[in-house]
């Protein structure tokens, strides 16, 4: 099976959106955190890197789950 790409939560008109790149397709929730708690299980299962994006469209914060390149801890 293909790795699947980031997980990225967004900002949408009236809801926030769970968007894994390269896959074309997004769900959508009523509040960031239903959304950021699905996308974590989304990003847990392909083990790959969770964004959650604030309104303005910047990452306010960022999860890697499986093989994180970096040497630090943390």
């Amino acid at each position: 099976m293909p790795k699947q790409g980031d997980v990225h939560v967004l900002p949408g008109e009236k809801e926030w959106e769970v968007e894994v790149e390269g896959s074309g397709r997004r769900s959508t929730h009523k509040t960031q955190s239903e959304a950021a708690k699905a996308a974590r299980t989304i990003a847990r299962n392909n083990k790959s890197e969770l964004l959650i994006h604030a309104r303005n469209g910047r990452v306010r914060d960022r999860s890697t789950y499986g093989h994180d390149p970096r040497r630090t801890k943390g």
